[in-house]
Protein backbone atom coordinates (compact mmCIF):
# COMPACT_ATOMS: atom_id res chain seq x y z
CA UNK A 1 0.00 0.00 0.00
CA UNK A 2 1.17 3.54 -1.14
CA UNK A 3 0.80 6.44 1.47
CA UNK A 4 1.31 9.89 0.39
CA UNK A 5 3.31 12.27 1.80
CA UNK A 6 1.11 15.30 3.03
CA UNK A 7 3.10 18.19 0.93
CA UNK A 8 1.90 20.94 3.46
CA UNK A 9 3.23 18.79 6.07
CA UNK A 10 6.66 18.35 3.51
CA UNK A 11 6.84 22.27 3.56
CA UNK A 12 6.61 22.99 6.89
CA UNK A 13 9.90 20.30 7.21
CA UNK A 14 11.53 22.08 5.11
CA UNK A 15 11.05 25.52 6.18
CA UNK A 16 12.33 24.83 9.39
CA UNK A 17 15.25 23.27 8.36
CA UNK A 18 16.13 25.96 6.40
CA UNK A 19 15.54 27.87 9.73
CA UNK A 20 17.83 26.17 11.66
CA UNK A 21 20.84 25.83 8.96
CA UNK A 22 20.18 29.99 8.51
CA UNK A 23 20.40 30.54 12.56
CA UNK A 24 23.38 28.28 12.51
CA UNK A 25 25.47 30.55 10.45
CA UNK A 26 24.22 33.58 11.79
CA UNK A 27 26.06 31.99 14.99
CA UNK A 28 28.94 31.80 12.80
CA UNK A 29 32.23 34.95 13.49
CA UNK A 30 33.30 35.32 10.30
CA UNK A 31 36.23 37.48 9.14
CA UNK A 32 34.31 40.45 8.79
CA UNK A 33 32.65 40.36 11.87
CA UNK A 34 36.21 39.59 13.84
CA UNK A 35 37.91 42.34 12.10
CA UNK A 36 34.52 45.16 13.15
CA UNK A 37 35.04 43.93 16.71
CA UNK A 38 38.75 44.56 16.48
CA UNK A 39 38.06 47.97 15.24
CA UNK A 40 35.76 48.51 18.16
CA UNK A 41 37.89 47.33 20.41
CA UNK A 42 40.97 49.29 19.71
CA UNK A 43 38.69 52.80 19.77
CA UNK A 44 37.24 51.92 23.04
CA UNK A 45 40.15 50.55 24.48
CA UNK A 46 41.22 52.26 28.29
CA UNK A 47 43.70 54.92 27.46
CA UNK A 48 45.67 53.48 30.65
CA UNK A 49 45.58 50.36 29.38
CA UNK A 50 46.04 50.36 25.50
CA UNK A 51 45.90 46.96 23.57
CA UNK A 52 49.28 46.52 22.13
CA UNK A 53 49.59 45.26 18.34
CA UNK A 54 51.10 42.29 19.82
CA UNK A 55 47.83 41.52 21.27
CA UNK A 56 45.56 42.43 18.03
CA UNK A 57 47.95 40.33 16.16
CA UNK A 58 47.85 37.08 18.51
CA UNK A 59 44.09 37.27 18.44
CA UNK A 60 43.80 37.53 14.75
CA UNK A 61 46.36 34.87 14.89
CA UNK A 62 43.91 32.45 16.59
CA UNK A 63 41.11 33.41 14.83
CA UNK A 64 43.04 32.18 11.50
CA UNK A 65 43.61 29.50 13.29
CA UNK A 66 40.45 28.53 14.17
CA UNK A 67 38.41 29.49 10.66
CA UNK A 68 41.46 27.29 9.09
CA UNK A 69 40.57 24.31 10.91
CA UNK A 70 36.88 24.64 10.31
CA UNK A 71 37.96 24.94 6.78
CA UNK A 72 39.58 22.08 7.15
CA UNK A 73 36.71 20.28 8.74
CA UNK A 74 34.50 21.19 6.10
CA UNK A 75 37.12 19.61 3.35
CA UNK A 76 37.93 16.64 5.27
CA UNK A 77 33.63 16.12 5.62
CA UNK A 78 33.32 16.29 1.69
CA UNK A 79 36.59 14.17 1.08
CA UNK A 80 35.06 11.48 3.40
CA UNK A 81 31.71 11.92 1.74
CA UNK A 82 33.44 11.30 -1.74
CA UNK A 83 35.56 8.16 -0.48
CA UNK A 84 31.94 6.55 0.60
CA UNK A 85 30.48 7.09 -2.81
CA UNK A 86 33.62 5.20 -4.30
CA UNK A 87 33.94 2.58 -1.96
CA UNK A 88 29.88 1.83 -2.44
CA UNK A 89 30.65 2.41 -6.82
CA UNK A 90 33.40 0.22 -6.52
CA UNK A 91 31.83 -2.68 -3.91
CA UNK A 92 29.15 -3.13 -6.60
CA UNK A 93 31.28 -4.40 -9.24
CA UNK A 94 32.06 -6.94 -7.01
CA UNK A 95 28.29 -8.19 -7.23
CA UNK A 96 28.47 -11.71 -8.99
CA UNK A 97 32.21 -12.51 -8.46
CA UNK A 98 33.60 -15.32 -7.15
CA UNK A 99 36.08 -14.59 -4.24
CA UNK A 100 38.02 -16.83 -2.28
CA UNK A 101 38.41 -15.54 1.40
CA UNK A 102 40.20 -18.02 4.27
CA UNK A 103 37.56 -19.78 6.01
CA UNK A 104 36.93 -22.90 8.66
CA UNK A 105 33.52 -23.38 7.82
CA UNK A 106 30.48 -22.58 5.41
CA UNK A 107 26.98 -22.85 4.53
CA UNK A 108 26.36 -25.93 1.94
CA UNK A 109 22.90 -26.00 0.17
CA UNK A 110 21.92 -29.93 -0.56
CA UNK A 111 22.75 -30.61 -4.61
CA UNK A 112 25.44 -27.56 -4.73
CA UNK A 113 29.05 -27.78 -4.67
CA UNK A 114 31.68 -26.23 -3.02
CA UNK A 115 35.36 -25.42 -3.66
CA UNK A 116 38.49 -23.63 -2.87
CA UNK A 117 42.24 -23.72 -2.83
CA UNK A 118 44.72 -24.52 -0.79
CA UNK A 119 48.53 -22.93 -0.59
CA UNK A 120 50.66 -26.38 -0.19
CA UNK A 121 54.25 -25.52 0.90
CA UNK A 122 57.45 -27.07 0.09
CA UNK A 123 57.37 -30.63 1.55
CA UNK A 124 54.32 -31.70 1.91
CA UNK A 125 54.06 -35.44 1.87
CA UNK A 126 50.09 -36.23 2.65
CA UNK A 127 47.38 -33.49 2.15
CA UNK A 128 43.71 -34.66 2.94
CA UNK A 129 40.36 -32.45 3.00
CA UNK A 130 38.06 -33.07 5.92
CA UNK A 131 34.78 -31.99 6.08
CA UNK A 132 32.86 -32.53 9.16
CA UNK A 133 28.61 -31.60 10.21
CA UNK A 134 27.13 -29.95 12.98
CA UNK A 135 27.33 -33.13 14.99
CA UNK A 136 31.54 -33.35 14.80
CA UNK A 137 30.83 -36.33 12.18
CA UNK A 138 32.86 -36.30 9.77
CA UNK A 139 31.43 -36.41 6.29
CA UNK A 140 33.61 -37.00 3.66
CA UNK A 141 37.38 -37.08 3.34
CA UNK A 142 39.28 -36.08 -0.07
CA UNK A 143 43.12 -36.82 -0.70
CA UNK A 144 44.68 -34.03 -3.13
CA UNK A 145 47.83 -33.65 -4.65
CA UNK A 146 50.67 -32.64 -2.58
CA UNK A 147 52.67 -30.77 -5.44
CA UNK A 148 53.92 -27.54 -3.91
CA UNK A 149 51.99 -24.23 -4.60
CA UNK A 150 48.01 -23.32 -5.27
CA UNK A 151 45.85 -26.38 -5.39
CA UNK A 152 42.58 -26.61 -6.45
CA UNK A 153 39.49 -28.38 -4.67
CA UNK A 154 35.78 -29.11 -5.18
CA UNK A 155 33.32 -30.95 -2.70
CA UNK A 156 30.51 -32.18 -5.16
CA UNK A 157 28.28 -32.45 -1.56
CA UNK A 158 28.41 -36.26 -1.42
CA UNK A 159 29.26 -37.86 1.33
CA UNK A 160 31.50 -40.75 1.44
CA UNK A 161 28.45 -43.35 1.30
CA UNK A 162 27.46 -41.67 -2.20
CA UNK A 163 24.69 -39.47 -0.22
CA UNK A 164 24.07 -36.20 -1.17
CA UNK A 165 24.63 -34.24 2.10
CA UNK A 166 21.72 -32.03 3.86
CA UNK A 167 22.00 -28.75 3.59
CA UNK A 168 23.70 -27.00 6.79
CA UNK A 169 26.69 -25.97 8.29
CA UNK A 170 29.73 -27.55 7.69
CA UNK A 171 33.22 -27.31 9.34
CA UNK A 172 36.07 -27.93 6.73
CA UNK A 173 40.06 -28.90 7.15
CA UNK A 174 42.92 -29.28 5.21
CA UNK A 175 45.15 -31.97 7.01
CA UNK A 176 48.93 -32.05 5.82
CA UNK A 177 51.75 -33.60 6.45
CA UNK A 178 55.30 -31.17 5.73
CA UNK A 179 58.19 -31.73 6.92
CA UNK A 180 57.32 -35.11 9.08
CA UNK A 181 55.27 -32.85 10.80
CA UNK A 182 51.37 -32.82 11.17
CA UNK A 183 49.09 -29.73 11.44
CA UNK A 184 46.52 -28.01 9.53
CA UNK A 185 47.32 -25.77 6.40
CA UNK A 186 44.49 -22.87 5.55
CA UNK A 187 41.60 -23.70 3.62
CA UNK A 188 40.52 -20.70 0.79
CA UNK A 189 37.22 -21.42 0.47
CA UNK A 190 34.94 -19.82 -2.74
CA UNK A 191 31.50 -17.82 -2.18
CA UNK A 192 29.54 -15.66 -5.32
CA UNK A 193 28.97 -12.37 -3.94
CA UNK A 194 25.22 -11.33 -4.13
CA UNK A 195 25.44 -8.03 -2.48
CA UNK A 196 27.31 -5.29 -0.36
CA UNK A 197 26.79 -3.91 2.48
CA UNK A 198 28.46 -0.45 4.15
CA UNK A 199 28.51 -0.14 7.53
CA UNK A 200 27.20 3.62 9.47
CA UNK A 201 30.97 5.16 9.11
CA UNK A 202 30.99 4.39 5.76
CA UNK A 203 34.77 2.80 6.03
CA UNK A 204 33.61 -0.64 6.18
CA UNK A 205 32.89 -2.28 3.21
CA UNK A 206 31.30 -5.95 3.78
CA UNK A 207 30.58 -8.55 0.75
CA UNK A 208 27.39 -10.84 1.57
CA UNK A 209 27.98 -14.37 -0.11
CA UNK A 210 25.33 -17.78 0.20
CA UNK A 211 28.28 -19.89 1.29
CA UNK A 212 30.64 -17.75 3.69
CA UNK A 213 28.09 -15.23 4.67
CA UNK A 214 29.59 -11.79 5.39
CA UNK A 215 33.02 -11.51 4.48
CA UNK A 216 35.13 -8.17 4.89
CA UNK A 217 36.56 -6.67 1.79
CA UNK A 218 39.70 -6.71 3.55
CA UNK A 219 39.41 -10.53 4.18
CA UNK A 220 39.45 -11.51 0.45
CA UNK A 221 42.25 -13.00 -0.51
CA UNK A 222 41.40 -13.65 -4.55
CA UNK A 223 38.98 -12.50 -6.55
CA UNK A 224 38.56 -14.64 -9.38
Amino acid sequence: MTIASDPIQNWAAQAQAAAEAKAKKDQTLGIDSFLTLMTAQLRNQDPLKPLEGTEFISQLAQFGTVSGVQGMQTSLETLAASLRSTQTLNGTTMIGRDILASADHFDHTEGGTVRGQIDVPVGTTSLQLRITDSAGVVVREIQLETEDGTQDFTWDGMRTDGTPAESGTYDIEAVATVRGQTGSLEVLMAGRVSSVSLDASGTNLTLNTPTLGQVSMAAVRRVQ
